[in-house]
């Protein structure tokens, strides 16, 4: 027995040294990189990966696989390294290309580039956010699905952070959600070496983060002694017996075994040939550079076999599964290959009365429920000004995990980290809601979304002064152009309830990335579609919604409730014998894909007489209306007052409107 256990010991430092190396020989290669905390850390991986990590590598997407989330995205080495040795599809020809042009192997961690990445880390804080929103899917899904004997869906979700994760305020946000809902598969070890970019962490830090922990309804658990493998294993197995999710503090040494260890020098530099050398010779490594021991390897790689068995035997049970529950599982199946039904779409009911925007989403949202079962989604604390609530399904709490409406607080970015985390896991439609201004809370989690290529759904609403006596704090100005500079994010604004119906149907087309769908507080006139274009039309991005016998003599483009100012702008024009063309732009990003022709059509070059009308920063109308037009936008702050007179006040007024186009082309 012994023996036995003298053979384990000496195979697990092996494979920890070959993690570490192979880590440090990354960032040597490319010049670049974080090599402190690979060597400090490795083992905590490793025992992750090899003793508890329930997971396939031949087929990374196994639904019921178990996740593993690196939140301190800096140490990609070290997870790129840990992939190879496990068998996925990574080879040594991709860690050699380490952060180059073009590589599998990014300086930080990207879900859509290598298998075995379940979520684009490296801005702090996010991954522990994106654990949680993986935690809230498996237990809603379990909730769901799971019936007695068969547990297909059955996995825990692992964290490994950094001080610097654990700094940023997401983090505790997130973390107060999960101590709420008591998300017991949730198991978060905190790689807690003393030391941040600036030097140690007593420079601005000295809560006790133990005790903050257990505050938030974790189970917590200290190993003083990080580098005892016995000590780490034996408080992950008690984690997992937990009723609460578990956060496990490893006091570890950055940099561990190098010249530079316990020092900020070696977070984000390489460690330099010299020091390489000495640290290889410390650890009795070979100097030679990707060196893999080949027991290491093959070691680690029967869990390609292994994961097999656990993927075959899950699999077994999943076609019993499914000749019992046939509907079950076919949902269960579909909601993964995100197939979200669009039967709802010819249920909802056509709005005959003007009604603010919100309101027509939330009768949407209603009506869509019963048909996406799996859509999950919630507010920061603002539901019924929202209107995010499904009234005939459960809130989402400890002991109604199937609840379908989730109370995320005030805690916006956490909200965004979660929403992203159930896209990340799958077999979920998220959405959560917000007013427009507070988009900014969330801002990194939008532009994530957008990088991974995540279908997250915003509902921002209060879209412009329009929300009146609140006042200028909360008055967005700034957020629709900020929004549309974010690469693969729509940002869509419907003009009247009827195209909210649409833009909701937009955003549950669309597959391969975020939509914000932008809403009024004040209510808005209807649309006369016996009059004007369908509101289907909205799928084009801008469509003309009201015209003028031949050539135009002026051409209008106006978004969400402004539409109506530049229809009744037309009406006052019109009656001067001036010609006008109200075009309609509800979405910017799907007005350019569309082709080249169409985009003519709407907006032809003969007419430079135009202009732009939405309550926002004008900085992103230049591209439509071109050098000689005129943009009617807000360049300043708003003010506290009723919406009306803050839109009569600021100029958006038809008759407002119409003057300053005459005196610009036609005094």
């Amino acid at each position: 027995m012994k023996v036995r256990m003298e053979t384990k010991r000496k195979i697990d430092e092996l494979v920890i040294n070959t993690i570490r190396f192979l880590s440090v020989d990354q960032v040597e290669r490319a010049r670049s990189g974080h090599p402190g905390m690979p060597l400090g850390a490795s083992h905590i991986i490793y025992i992750i990966f090899d003793r508890f990590l329930k997971f396939n590598p031949k087929n990374p997407n196994w639904i019921n696989r178990d996740r593993f989330v690196l939140s301190a995205g800096h140490a990609s080495a070290m997870l790129y390294a840990t992939l190879f040795m496990f068998g996925y599809d990574v080879t040594i020809e991709d860690l050699k290309n380490f952060r180059q042009l073009g590589s599998r192997t990014p300086g930080h961690p990207e879900s859509w580039i290598l298998p075995g990445v379940e979520a684009t880390t490296g801005p702090l804080g996010q991954g522990f956010g994106n654990a949680v929103g993986m935690a809230i899917a498996e237990r809603f899904l379990s909730a769901r699905y799971n019936r007695e004997g068969y547990p297909v869906i059955d996995h825990y979700t692992y964290v490994l952070c950094s001080d610097g994760d654990l700094m940023e305020g997401v983090s505790y946000e997130a973390a107060a959600i999960a101590g709420h809902l008591r998300l017991r598969k949730l198991i978060v070890i905190w790689d807690n070496n003393k030391v941040s970019i600036d030097g140690d962490t007593s420079l601005a830090w000295s809560e006790d983060v133990l005790k903050r922990f257990e505050a938030l309804g974790w189970h917590v658990q200290h190993i003083e002694d990080g580098y005892n493998l016995e000590l780490l294993e034996r408080a992950i197995k008690e984690a997992k017996e937990s009723d609460r999710p578990s956060f496990i503090s490893v006091r570890t040494h950055i940099g561990y075994g190098s010249p530079l260890q316990d020092t900020p020098k070696v977070h984000g530099a390489p460690l330099g040939k010299e020091n390489v050398i000495e640290t290889k010779k410390r650890f009795g490594w070979p100097l030679e550079e990707f060196y893999v021991p080949k027991e290491a390897l093959e070691y680690t790689r029967r869990h390609i076999q292994l994961g097999k068995e656990r993927e075959e035997e899950w699999r077994r049970m999943f076609e019993e599964y499914k000749k019992k529950f046939p509907d079950l599982a076919e949902e269960l199946e579909r909601s993964f290959r995100k197939e979200w039904s669009l039967e709802w779409v010819k249920e909802v009911p056509k709005f005959t009365e003007p009604l603010a925007t919100r309101k027509a989403s939330g009768k949407v949202l209603n009506v869509m429920a019963d048909y996406i079962p799996n859509m999950v989604g919630g507010s920061a604390d603002l539901s019924e000004s929202n209107n995010t609530i499904l009234f005939n399904y459960k809130d989402m709490q400890a002991e109604s995990p199937e609840g379908r409406n989730i109370h995320y607080g005030v805690r916006e970015h956490a909200m965004g980290t979660i929403l992203n985390g159930m896209a990340y896991h799958g077999g979920i439609l998220p959405y959560g809601g917000t007013f427009l201004v507070f988009s900014d809370y969330m801002r990194p989690t939008i532009r994530i979304a957008a990088m991974a290529g995540l279908q997250v759904i915003y509902v921002f609403t209060h879209d412009s002064i329009g929300l009146g006596e609140d006042g200028p704090t909360h008055q967005p100005i700034e957020q629709l152009p900020s929004l549309r500079l974010i690469p693969n994010l729509w940002v869509i604004r419907p003009a009247d309830a009827n195209e909210v119906r649409v833009a909701w149907e937009v955003a549950v087309s669309r597959k391969e990335g975020p939509t914000a769908i932008i809403l009024t507080r004040q209510t808005v006139p209807l649309i006369d579609r016996s009059k004007y274009p369908s509101e289907e039309n909205l799928k084009k991005g801008a469509y003309i919604l009201a015209d003028t016998k031949g050539e135009p003599d002026l051409i209008i483009i106006a978004t969400g409730s402004e539409v109506h100012v530049a229809l009744g702008t037309k009406e006052i024009l019109e009656e001067k014998g001036i010609k006008v063309r109200v075009v309609n732009m509800p979405c910017m990003e799907l007005f350019e894909l569309q082709d080249e022709s169409y985009k003519e059509e709407v907006l032809p070059r003969s007419v430079k007489r135009r202009v732009s009308i939405e309550a926002a920063r004008g900085s992103c109308w230049h591209k439509y209306v071109g050098e000689e037009g005129l943009i009617i936008s807000m360049e300043t702050f708003g003010k506290s007052a009723p919406g009306k007179v803050l839109f009569e006040h600021f100029g958006f007024s038809p008759e407002k409107v119409a003057e300053k186009i005459l005196r610009r082309w036609f005094g």
